[in-house]
């Protein structure tokens, strides 16, 4: 009886079990489906993505034909063996400034490097080169050439960056730019402004000594080109060079270094005109005062004053052009020589006024007139008052304003009267007696300087250009 019951209640659940495994099997197989369906739409999708970004993904023609995917250009053509060979060559398109205070020159040209990569080479029927832009400059091994003392410097990049990169099927390389460079020139201003300054670029490699790379003029001396025109408004450029040579480091060791040399003659027409015409000048002027009458003492005071002055005024114009170096140079020796010519004349008069006066009051001890109103002759009234009077008449002279005219008013009041027929007779005694007054009073200092300073200054200047030029 419970055998019966058992069966009857397996046979009552045999066809829900049968529809829930149905049942079951038929979602697994959605499950799938929807899972093929979605790696199809994935592949899909990723196949997509790959033509999309096939430019990462895949190298370019140009690169696939110079095999620049196959190599490791983070290291130098023939590396672990002999050094590898980079020549280079220059033509220069300006020099732009040349600076005496920053002792520095600004030059234009163009830098080209030429070596041998044989993992660019490629097949090439007609054997023609390949010529790139920058772009690829990244991708390979170029040459860490740097330019020695310089203070700045940059590529061109109008309107593209101004690099060229050519490459043969052998596997040559010329790699070209167009660069502006300043850099130092130890200058020698000890002949300024009649020097010479010889200045030099310096190109090396800044990573490679000569074990790994070895540079060298392409051409010899022919790699040295310049452009025609070239020129400067205060230098005559007189030659260009090159030349090579080698540079030591004590940590990195020996590197090969090259050297564009050119030698820069001033022109000195300008510097004669802004100085030396003036000085030449202002020590003539100051001459002038050894001709003008020992009394005259306002005259002769404010004419070397004013050429003592100008004189500084010259020198201090030079200076601040120049760099503040540590010794003399040709332009001082000239302007200081010259202010002395200058001072020494300011003075001579005043040795001459200091004579002048001792002679004079030693003659008015001798006459025994001590005290009290007394007459005075022209000399002894100019040692005081610095006024020139006429020994044989009064200076009364209303016609004619003077600084000592008061003075000379008050005196004549107390002796005489004015009167029309005697300012006549003292205005034609003037006129006819002035050049011998002066040449009779003049100190006998005055008499020797007219030559002595003219003869002087005549000799240095033969000395002087004879030496520097």
């Amino acid at each position: 009886m419970v055998l019966v019951m058992k069966l009857l209640f397996l046979t009552c659940l045999w066809p829900t079990a049968v529809l829930h495994s149905s049942h079951s099997q038929h979602h697994r197989l959605h499950r799938r489906q929807q899972m093929s369906f979605s790696r199809k739409h994935n592949s899909k999708r990723e196949i997509k993505m790959r033509k999309l970004d096939s430019t990462k993904v895949r190298p370019l023609k140009t690169e696939q034909l110079l095999h620049i995917e196959d190599h490791d250009f983070a290291l130098r053509p023939g590396f672990g063996g002999s050094p590898i060979p980079v020549g280079i060559d220059v033509q220069v398109e300006s020099i732009d400034s040349i600076s005496e205070v920053d002792m520095d020159f600004t030059m234009t040209l163009y830098l080209r490097h030429y070596w041998k990569d044989e993992r660019l080479s490629f097949r090439s029927n007609k054997n023609k080169s390949m010529t790139f832009d920058g772009r690829l400059i990244k991708k390979i091994w170029v040459p860490d050439v740097f330019f020695v003392h310089s203070k700045r410097s940059f590529i061109h990049d109008t309107t593209v960056e101004n690099i060229m990169l050519r490459v043969y099927p052998d596997g040559n390389v010329l790699f070209s730019l167009r660069i502006t460079v300043s850099a130092m020139c130890f200058m020698d201003f000890s002949r300024f402004p009649l020097d010479t300054q010889n200045c030099s670029l310096e190109l090396e490699s800044y990573a490679y000594n000569e074990d790994d790379l070895m540079l060298y003029w392409k051409h010899g001396n022919k790699s040295l080109s310049t452009d025609e025109h070239i020129s400067l408004s205060q230098f005559f450029i007189e030659e260009f060079s090159a030349s090579s040579g080698l540079a030591f480091y004590s940590s990195t060791g020996w590197y090969n270094r090259l050297f564009i040399n050119f030698a820069l003659r001033r022109h000195i027409f300008f510097f004669v005109l802004q100085s030396y015409f003036p000085a030449m000048l202002m020590v003539m002027l100051s001459w002038v005062s050894f001709w003008i009458d020992r009394r005259a003492v306002p005259a002769r005071v404010s004419l070397g004053i004013t050429t003592v002055l100008t004189m500084s005024t010259i020198m201090t114009g030079v200076s601040a052009s120049m760099p503040q170096v540590s010794y003399i140079k040709a332009v001082d020796v000239y302007l200081w020589i010259s202010f002395l010519f200058v001072f020494l004349s300011v003075i001579e008069y005043a040795a001459v006024n200091y004579l002048t006066t001792a002679e004079e009051r030693k003659q008015l001890k001798k006459r025994g007139k001590a005290s009290g109103m007394y007459s005075m002759d022209a000399v002894q009234a100019m040692a005081f008052d610095g006024c020139f009077h006429d020994t044989d008449v009064d200076m009364d002279l209303s016609p004619f304003p003077d600084p000592c005219e008061e003075n000379e008013t008050r005196t004549s009041q107390t002796n005489i009267s004015n009167t029309d027929t005697p300012r006549l007779k003292r205005k034609r005694s003037l006129k006819g007696n002035v050049g011998r007054i002066i040449l009779q009073n003049n100190h006998v200092i005055d008499t020797y300087s007219r030559i002595i300073f003219p003869s002087v200054y005549i000799v240095f200047n033969f000395f002087y250009w004879g030496l520097y030029i």
